[in-house]
């Protein structure tokens, strides 16, 4: 009765109140004892092993698991029982006993310090493998735990110094990178997954059984509030067919008490396919991405996925969609947002730098890059012509295509909005695809990002960077993009508008700035009239062709990082002035760029200061960048600049010669110098 009132209770006013008898159970060695009797058949030594009934188990599980939420500290104590933990594993072979094993677990397991190793679980193969789908799509709940880092969640936040520290006290994989390797040696285990995300719901089997589920264990899921909203919709759809045949009212009741309706269907259908998607996204960001990323394709988890689109993943909300007390239908916590975010999550780390991505599209659409290509007169990606088109899409529209008309009705204020954005940006990452680009040119996704930058003034900072981000891999390099920019911004105010925004902050924005100054550069070199007559009539062209503009952002590019506070969202900042520099040297200009920067500093009256600050950073770059494990690959295929380029610039960049035109140190004054600090990982 306390855990119920703990669980239905409004939580804050629980945590107040006092559960007198769970703690004098504690107290008096309850739970130890609970411990003693679970565990007493793996202490007997003799030939006849003692069982327990499931009945006791059941019990046992539901004291325990009852003073673990009412009480503070059990929980702890539990998860500090190296041997009880693992030995709750071996529980989850009976059946009957398998909802309340799982529940306990993934309490214990959210609180403890050190995360298990999954290889330590007896037999973890053959216990997977006794799972049905259901108890399957539980147990990536608890999986979840184990194979995330703890702190991945801001990453962005962490400073990189703190991280580059951090890494080379690790040398070894983490235990979540262990756990997941752990994982993927199961037999059969990815393909599991994928076949229970990708199932119909109509495909679901058990309904009686999994009613029974409910009535036994109303904790099944986080806490009874989702129960109570599953319940009244069960009661909601039981009045409506008792009312339609009023006559034959016990007869329709009869039928309703044995069926579970379609929304209930629908709500453990997707609480299902959250878990698991959630561990495929991982599995796919890990050390083992290839070898994950042959296995989802084989298993045709995107084609399964396209199939559930309509249906499930961006169903229409129905009147009683299901809402968690005190939320409303878009908040962030109800079941279909997250599983909407999880889904979309999975395709930016499906789609990222990998060759996979093609399988987003249909046949269709893989032929109308083949003719883009074709009709452009350059030749086909080789990733477009090797992709197996048995395992792409099916039906009128690929997932991407999908994506795009979803993106396009979504409300100017929902939070969705960023995540399809970095879904559709992952897309175009890599090696600049020119067919790429105008295949989604096609479908107006340009003007549909301008309209929101521009038109509706959004205003989420998260939001302005992905749409940002993601308008500068679909202009990069491509004429007709800024053809179609210009066409769109077609005033002044407009354009005001929009440079308002990139200004507002340059952290959001500079990757954009990054795309126009290369794809600016690059037209420069060509001599193709189209090109000449868009350089003349583009106005965001011809305002990053002042010079005065290139170097205000570069001044404002270096002022707003400094060793101290770069992390992994604004270090883009840093490679953006440098590529800034690159094209400066090329044409022999980086002398009277940095001269330029000189005099700026003293405008300010504050000599040194960004001169100073960038010599620091590029130290750090190279710190940073010149490690065996880094990837430079992203930093080539973004800027289509070698990365030897790069590092030699940087070295110009940083000579010690004061005689030197090229390097920093010749443009700050002996009294202000100030380069030989070295920093220190606080």
């Amino acid at each position: 009765m306390e855990a119920m009132a703990f669980v239905t209770e409004d939580r804050k006013a629980a945590q107040e109140s006092t559960f007198p008898n769970t703690y004098t159970f504690d107290l008096f060695g309850g739970v130890d004892l609970l411990v003693e009797i679970l565990m007493r058949p793996t202490l007997i030594t003799q030939k006849k092993k003692q069982k327990i009934s499931d009945d006791l188990i059941k019990d046992c599980l539901s004291i325990l698991y009852n003073t673990c939420i009412c009480t503070e500290g059990v929980t702890k104590r539990l998860a500090e029982r190296n041997d009880f933990v693992l030995f709750l594993f071996t529980l989850m072979t009976n059946k009957k006993t398998f909802l309340q094993t799982a529940t306990l677990i993934e309490d214990i397991l959210g609180v403890k310090k050190e995360m298990i190793q999954l290889e330590d679980i007896p037999n973890l193969a053959s216990l997977v493998s006794s799972f049905d789908q259901q108890q399957l799509a539980n147990f990536c709940r608890i999986l979840a735990v184990t194979i995330s880092e703890l702190d991945t969640g801001s990453d962005d936040k962490h400073t990189l110094l703190a991280k580059n520290a951090q890494q080379k006290k690790n040398l070894g994989p983490s235990r979540a990178e262990v756990n997941q390797a752990t994982l993927l040696n199961i037999p059969g285990f990815v393909e599991r997954l994928c076949k229970l995300a990708t199932r119909k719901v109509s495909e679901t089997t058990g309904t009686s059984n999994f009613l029974q589920e409910l009535e036994e264990w109303y904790t099944w899921l986080d806490n009874a509030l989702v129960l109570d909203a599953l319940m009244r919709v069960a009661n909601e759809e039981a009045e409506q067919s008792s009312t339609e045949s009023s006559d034959e009212s016990g007869l329709a009741n009869t039928s309703t008490r044995t069926q579970l309706p379609h929304s209930m269907k629908i709500m453990h259908e997707i609480m299902y396919k959250l878990e698991v998607l959630y561990v495929l996204c991982v599995l796919l960001m890990g050390r083992q991405r290839n070898q994950v990323h042959k296995m989802i394709a084989e298993f045709k988890l995107i084609p399964g996925l396209n199939n559930l689109f309509d249906k499930l993943i961006w169903r229409k909300h129905s009147a009683s969609a299901l809402v968690l007390h005190g939320h409303n239908q878009n908040c962030d916590c109800s079941p279909d947002i997250t599983l909407k975010i999880q889904f979309l999550r999975l395709l930016q780390s499906f789609s990222d730098h990998h060759e996979n991505k093609y399988l987003l599209l249909n046949s269709q659409e893989l032929n109308e890059l083949s003719a883009i290509s074709l009709k452009a007169n350059i030749p086909e990606v080789d990733a477009v012509v090797n992709t197996d088109r048995s395992l792409v899409c099916d039906g009128k529209r690929g997932l991407l295509t999908r994506l795009l008309q979803v993106m396009k009705k979504e409300p100017a204020e929902s939070s969705f909005r960023f995540w399809q954005a970095r879904a559709v940006e992952s897309f175009l990452r890599g090696a600049t695809s020119y067919a790429d680009q105008m295949f989604l040119l096609k479908r107006g996704l340009l003007e549909h990002i301008l309209y929101c930058i521009v038109d509706s003034e959004c205003k989420s900072r998260d939001v302005l960077q992905s749409y940002f981000d993601l308008l500068g891999e679909l202009m990069k390099f491509n004429i007709d993009a800024f053809k179609r920019f210009n066409k769109y911004i077609n005033t002044d105010e407009k354009f005001q508008i929009f440079l308002n925004q990139i200004n507002s902050s340059l952290v959001d924005s500079n990757m954009l700035v990054r795309c126009i100054t290369l794809s600016l550069d690059r037209f420069e070199s060509q001599s193709d009239i189209k090109v000449a007559e868009v350089l003349s009539e583009c106005r965001l062209l011809s305002y990053m062709s002042q010079m005065s503009m290139r170097m205000s952002f570069l001044f404002r590019l270096i002022n707003i990082i400094h060793v101290q506070t770069l992390t992994q969202e604004n270090v883009s900042c840093l490679n953006t002035s440098l590529v800034i520099l690159m094209l400066a040297r090329r044409k022999d200009k980086l002398p009277f760029y940095l001269h330029t920067l000189q005099e700026m500093e003293y405008t300010e009256k504050y000599p040194g200061f960004i001169l100073n600050n960038f010599h620091s950073l590029l130290r750090f770059w190279q710190q940073h960048y010149l490690n065996k494990d880094k990837d430079s690959t992203c930093l080539e295929n973004s800027s289509c600049i070698s990365f030897t380029y790069w590092k030699e610039t940087v070295s110009i960049l940083l000579s010690p010669d004061r005689t030197s035109p090229c390097a920093i140190v010749s443009y700050i004054d002996e009294a202000y110098m100030d380069i030989d600090r070295d920093f220190t990982e606080e």
